[in-house]
């Protein structure tokens, strides 16, 4: 919704789109802040404010809140967004460290991409076994560390992948072991190789 939304049109776009939250843009287009349920949820919870002691209980930020009549006023700011370029991931980890459902997708301006879930996030890991051994081989073993594909055996079952074989440097298996572990839709990685002892 737009900064200006009023009470009435964000209650509708939250029950006509069946969203819980939905992110609040300016003039620009930019992400400025979010509205969720329990930001709407204020005004019922105070439709007045009570008077003497108890007010002083409200912390003032719910105050503001409660008695907001437009999206500037009733959204949670700053937003909680994500590039459209970052890694799933990355998603993941600001999901959990700052315990947000959904995260606006932005673009270098912070103009409104998408919007990706939690059920988006963890969809990486409905990918086919097939699809993630052919990263391993291709993406990983062949382009990014020039190896032989023919020195490894790759084993994926249900997105646990099983590496064996053998490299002449620890430093190379490192490496492609941190990067088989972090394509998109692995859960594990099992390191059957041998390698070099650290020094």
């Amino acid at each position: 919704v737009r900064q200006e939304a009023d009470f009435k049109e964000m209650v509708h776009v939250r029950r006509s789109r069946r969203v819980s939250a939905f992110p609040v843009l300016d003039a620009a287009n930019q992400v400025i802040g979010v509205v969720s349920e329990a930001d709407l949820l204020l005004k019922m919870a105070a439709p007045e404010l009570p008077q003497g002691t108890v007010k002083l209980g409200w912390r003032p930020k719910e105050r503001s809140k409660a008695a907001g009549l437009t999206a500037a006023k009733v959204m949670t700011a700053p937003a909680v967004t994500i590039r459209e370029d970052a890694p799933v991931a990355e998603a993941a980890r600001i999901m959990k460290s700052r315990k947000v459902k959904r995260l606006p997708v932005v673009d270098d301006s912070r103009r409104l991409r998408g919007i990706i879930s939690r059920a988006d996030v963890l969809s990486v890991y409905d990918r086919p076994d097939a699809d993630i051994w052919d990263d391993v081989i291709k993406e990983v073993i062949v382009e990014e560390f020039g190896l032989d594909p023919a020195m490894f055996v790759v084993t994926v079952r249900s997105g646990v992948v099983t590496v064996t074989g053998s490299v002449d440097r620890r430093a190379d298996a490192l490496g492609l072991l941190a990067a088989i572990r972090h394509l998109e839709g692995v859960v594990a990685l099992r390191d059957r190789l041998s390698y070099p002892p650290a020094d």
